[in-house]
Parts: structure tokens; C-alpha cells; sequence
């Protein structure tokens, strides 16, 4: 269909046709168009043109969502605009995918943590490692970014954790940890991080409640497993 889209008939143009008829009945080109707004005046293509390219380029919404903006500006008349608008609306899409652990809601099992952090984890391409400080009541009272990449000894330190933990009254923590791999099987530094800081919790009076690897679609609990 040729021309810009505001000379197609109006029950074909995205906007018309999601009022009229629900975002459902949109392809991904077209609500990649609504989001980029207007076409490339220079290459005389149109916005779902645009859509339609990033599509070819990266597969699908996934990589899409992975892909940085330097890379979306290659794709001729995406600008930097447009492509910080398709990362937002994005990152929007993942944010409300999450279910969001709110402070003092109160743990009650691994599966609660996995629900939250496997959307928020899913497509990190490094380990980030945290704590959820714990109330008396085993309510969450904080949520702490201890590390981000390979987790080793020297970065995941007694001190780093249990800091915030004392600073915040905190009387148990959960570590979290992903695995972009996807397998949630714990390596030998899994291991070893868990047992000093389960030592050093012990010391502080804070106890460390549970460690979950969180995989791809898969999660492991050092506590259900018997392991802490």
C-alpha cells in the first residue's frame, strides 16, 4: 500500500484501527508504527515501513527489547527519537510484566521471589546479585543491588550485604541471584558465597533465609533443597 499512511483509508491506518477494532487486532509492525509515530520523509517509507524493518533486522519484540539504541539508529530513519520511543515503550512492557514485590509484603515462599524477578531477569545478559532485607515478620523492608556481572568472593563481600542489612534493622535477608544461562543449578561459587554468608549472617544476628537462582523459567532454592 503506497503513500504516506494518512492517505490510507482510515479503517487500515493503526490508529483508526485500534480505536475501532483493539490493540489485539494490530501486528507488531503496526503498534511498532504507533510508538515511532511518523515515517522517513528522505526514504519515503512510513512509519509500520519502519516497523516492519526492525522486525526484519532483529526477529522479533524479545531482541528488540534487547538491542541497544546506537543499533536501532542504524536502521535507515530511525533516529535517535524514535528509537529511544521504542525502548521505552518496551521497557514499559516488562516493567508491568513484573510482579512487583511491595515493602512489607510478607515472604512466605520461593515461588513469590521467582514470580517477581524472573520477568526482571529473563533477558539480563549479566549475573546481578541481591538482597531483600527482612523484618521481624519476614516482611520485605528493602530491596539491595549487591553486585552486577560474575559473581566472585571478592565482589559478593560479608561487608556489602549485611551493611544495608544493619543500617535498615533488617532480621533475615534472601539472596537473589540470576543465572543468564538459564540453567539455575548452582556453581561451585554459588556454593561458596552462600556458606560464608550464611556464616557471616549467623555472627550478625541477621539469617540468611534463603538463596534463589532465578533461570529461565526455573528457579532453585538453596532452603527447599535442603542446602542452607
Amino acid at each position: 500500500m503506497g503513500g504516506g499512511i494518512k492517505n490510507w483509508p482510515e479503517e487500515e491506518r493503526p490508529r483508526e484501527k485500534f480505536v475501532q477494532r483493539g490493540p489485539e487486532a494490530l501486528t507488531d509492525a503496526e503498534l511498532l508504527a504507533l510508538i515511532i509515530r511518523t515515517g522517513d520523509s528522505v526514504g519515503k517509507r512510513s512509519a509500520i515501513d519502519l516497523g516492519r524493518a526492525l522486525l526484519q533486522e532483529f526477529g522479533d519484540l524479545r531482541t528488540l527489547a534487547l538491542t541497544g539504541v546506537t543499533e536501532i539508529c542504524r536502521i535507515p530513519g530511525m533516529g535517535t527519537a524514535k528509537a529511544v520511543s521504542v525502548k521505552a515503550a518496551l521497557e514499559l512492557g516488562n516493567r508491568f510484566g513484573s510482579k512487583r514485590l511491595e515493602s512489607f509484603e510478607r515472604f512466605t515462599a520461593p515461588s513469590q521471589v521467582f514470580e517477581h524477578f524472573h520477568h526482571e531477569f529473563r533477558d539480563r545478559r549479566k549475573e546481578y546479585f541481591l538482597a531483600l532485607l527482612l523484618d521481624g515478620k519476614n516482611r520485605i523492608i528493602k530491596r539491595v543491588q549487591i553486585s552486577e556481572g560474575s559473581l566472585n568472593q571478592s565482589i559478593v563481600h560479608p561487608r556489602e550485604v549485611f551493611n544495608p542489612a544493619v543500617r535498615e534493622s533488617a532480621a533475615a535477608i534472601i539472596l537473589v541471584h540470576n543465572h543468564p544461562s538459564g540453567d539455575p543449578t548452582p556453581s561451585r561459587e554459588d556454593l561458596d558465597i552462600t556458606r560464608r554468608l550464611a556464616e557471616a549472617g549467623e555472627l550478625m544476628g541477621v539469617k540468611v533465609l534463603d538463596h534463589i537462582i532465578i533461570g529461565d523459567g526455573t528457579f532453585m532454592s538453596f532452603t527447599a533443597q535442603g542446602m542452607l
